[in-house]
């Protein structure tokens, strides 16, 4: 962005911070001039994440370059022209015989629209970080269904917030203060004080901690647990070893149940650890019934706290698209869907694709040793903003764009509802205003070869 940018608009408000899946709308920066004329940023009302999200942007590992890898010396990285870089990647993507095409949550759904038709133009494969995140909530929510509401709703109505498996003072740091806990509302004329908090945890999280109960429940028993509150429920006392499988009494299911009933309304929030356990998908289908049942005594809903900016964006698109929310495979011509087959880790495990393109991908904190050898040692393409541990094994580097910041789009909150975030500066590159752009591109080179 030009200078004379930063002298006009000196500070921007309510800009929506693409740190995580709260989306905060409230974030205000200030632009400033340091004493070598190089634009500074002053970011205020956003949490740490929010902060380093927005630093990106002068961050000393930012990739300014496209850069192809030296094959003759394999540790070693040359710069190459835009035009050389994109011609090389679309050329390992349109020889792959199955691709996979792995679409960030840092991304716009504009840009995710782009690598689905690109997905089904190649016959790949085309996955995002819901399948080794929360791709329970999403499997969950087909086979039970979801009583849903905004994030408004819940802040407005609720004076009951279970927090299941998630620690939103870690993961989401603004969810408590912004949507669920201290805001006034309608039964909640106080906020905090009017409202109970329960967790439902293994561990003693800082989350735990400042709730009024902690259901500590032996590591990996969601499932017997939520079977027992449902029968409960349901009038019928279960059997009593599951004191001894979950490490809770059953006095203290009733007391949980009895809180629950009788609250005005009451806000489940699904987090990670509740889809990490055994039982995965299964867990959430029985944490959906659960509050669907709870609607015969007050109002209940749930919630998933989604810990990536636009991880709810992809699952929206593609289901508008093709049908289905996640791991959608091409190979045959038309979309076909199978969690365990053709979602990332599975196709790395079982080497059944043979070139990928990741986009703001950060897979290096979700997949297996195994997955990253065999992610290595197939022609790879990634766009990225940052320098990391996926832009060290590629074959073909493309400098991305910040999206949300250095360009618009749509993006999804954790409670499903879209929001259009507007750029606070232009792309630093002459060759691509968005990461959209740069996947335009990228499958018009493609379409040209095949």
């Amino acid at each position: 962005m030009d200078a004379l940018f930063w002298k006009r608009t000196m500070t921007l408000r309510n800009v929506i911070c693409p740190g995580c899946g709260a989306c905060c709308d409230d974030i205000q920066i200030d632009f400033e001039n340091n004493d070598a004329d190089e634009p500074g940023i002053i970011v205020k009302n956003a949490c740490m994440m929010g902060h380093a999200k927005f630093s990106q942007v002068l961050s000393d590992r930012r990739i300014r370059d496209p850069f192809i890898r030296d094959h003759l010396d394999r540790g070693t990285f040359r710069k190459a022209s835009w035009e050389e870089a994109l011609d090389k990647a679309s050329c390992i993507l349109a020889n792959a015989k199955r691709p996979l095409i792995f679409l960030g949550g840092d991304i716009t759904c504009e840009a995710m629209q782009v690598g689905l038709l690109l997905g089904e133009h190649l016959g790949g494969v085309v996955d995002c970080i819901t399948s080794v995140s929360d791709g329970p909530v999403a499997m969950g929510i087909q086979e039970a269904g979801q009583v849903g509401a905004t994030a408004g709703q819940g802040k407005i109505r609720s004076d009951l917030a279970v927090y299941w498996g998630a620690n939103p003072l870690e993961s989401m740091p603004r969810h408590m203060s912004l949507y669920a806990i201290y805001p006034r509302g309608y039964w909640t004329k106080r906020g905090w004080p009017d409202r109970t908090i329960i967790t439902v945890d293994p561990r003693r999280s800082i989350t735990a901690k400042m709730s009024d109960i902690h259901i500590q429940l032996k590591a990996g028993t969601d499932y017997e647990f939520l079977s027992a509150l449902l029968t409960l429920l349901h009038g019928i006392m279960p059997h009593p070893s599951v004191e001894a499988v979950t490490g809770i009494s059953i006095d203290e299911m009733n007391e949980v149940l009895d809180i629950m009933k009788g609250c005005n309304c009451g806000v489940i929030y699904l987090g990670s650890g509740i889809t990490s356990s055994n039982g995965k998908h299964r867990n959430v289908e029985l944490a959906l019934h659960l509050a669907a049942e709870l609607n015969r005594f007050t109002k209940f809903v749930t919630g998933s706290l989604r810990s990536n900016c636009n991880t709810g964006g992809f699952n929206q698109t593609a289901s508008a698209l093709y049908g289905f929310p996640f791991g959608i495979d091409f190979s045959r011509g038309y979309p076909r869907y199978n969690p365990g087959e053709y979602t990332t880790v599975n196709l790395l495990r079982e080497r059944d694709i043979d070139a990928a393109l990741l986009v703001s991908s950060n897979l290096d904190a979700h997949l297996p040793a195994t997955c990253v050898e065999y992610l290595a040692e197939i022609p790879t393409v990634c766009i990225d903003a940052i320098q990391g541990p996926m832009t060290r094994l590629a074959d073909v580097v493309l400098p991305g764009v910040i999206d949300a910041i250095e360009s618009e789009g749509t993006l999804h909150r954790f409670d499903g509802v879209s929001v259009y975030s507007r750029s606070i500066m232009n792309s630093p590159f002459g060759f691509a205003d968005s990461n959209e752009h740069i996947l335009k591109q990228l499958f018009d080179k493609v379409t040209k070869i095949i």
